[in-house]
């Protein structure tokens, strides 16, 4: 089993690669450079599992590795996971349209939350204002030039706290709570109430992809379902690194040939 860990994403990445280690897996760093030289170290059918940027997530899948990555970016679209999970999402009432038809005919509501449809998020989710609301500030021109780019857009709503949960085989392996911006970090316990609606979620749900990362929040005392992620380019926080490592390396060797 090999991983490739792509330095300096994430704060979890020096753990997770101690992890790897400590299992008896290869480790590997990654390095851009491989796209511009097409010198990719060969893999041949020994399983493979790249963890980093998004961006690199998706292109890795077209290497030929097995797995690769697991970054199914169409499988993640909000707009394939949104119908399934109303009865647990934080906004139920989230609609699919595109950055310029929200420009041109925003919502009644005052204050709203837009993000990509795309899990590559071309542009990152934030809270924006219906008066004077444009093009620009969401990032049209900068991350992107399409006006017709598709984007989810629901009522604001205030959010206590976060998880993000390691589903592999669909069923939660490891999980942590966390800061929107990254910077505190705890192991959730698996006898925690997150935990266990995270549990029931993925249970319940069809997977997008063999592993993947589901988060979870509280939003006016209630457990509610943020949104689910590739976790080839998901940050693991405070994840449980040895618990992950395990999980993700079985399916991967089921996914791999011979």
């Amino acid at each position: 089993m090999r991983w490739f860990l792509e330095e300096g994403v994430f704060g979890s990445g020096a753990s997770l690669a101690g992890a790897a280690r400590a299992a008896g897996h290869g480790v590997t760093t990654w390095d851009d450079d491989w796209w511009q030289s097409g010198s990719f170290p060969a893999v041949g059918a020994e399983p493979t599992v790249f963890h980093g940027s998004l961006g690199n997530a998706a292109r890795v899948r077209a290497l030929g590795w097995r797995p690769g990555a697991f970054c199914a970016t169409e499988a993640f679209l909000c707009s394939r996971w949104l119908e399934p999970t109303r009865a647990w999402a934080l906004n139920a009432a989230a609609v699919v349209t595109t950055a310029e038809r929200l420009v041109a005919a925003p919502p009644a509501y005052d204050r709203m939350f837009v993000r990509p449809d795309s899990p590559l998020k071309p542009f990152s989710g934030r809270v924006v204002s219906r008066v004077g609301l444009t093009l620009e500030a969401l990032d049209f021109g900068f991350y992107y030039d399409d006006p017709s780019l598709p984007v989810v857009v629901a009522p604001a709503v205030a959010v206590e706290e976060e998880w993000r949960f390691v589903v592999a085989d669909g069923r939660v392996v490891a999980g942590s709570g966390y800061q929107a911006d990254g910077r505190r970090t705890r192991p959730e316990p698996a006898d925690g109430e997150a935990w266990a609606f995270a549990a029931g979620v993925a249970g319940a749900l069809e997977p997008p992809e063999a592993v993947y990362v589901l988060d979870v929040c509280r939003s006016a005392g209630a457990l509610r379902l943020v949104e689910l992620n590739p976790f080839s380019g998901a940050d693991l926080y405070a994840c449980d690194p040895p618990a992950v490592v395990a999980a993700v390396a079985a399916v991967a060797r089921r996914l791999a040939p011979g």
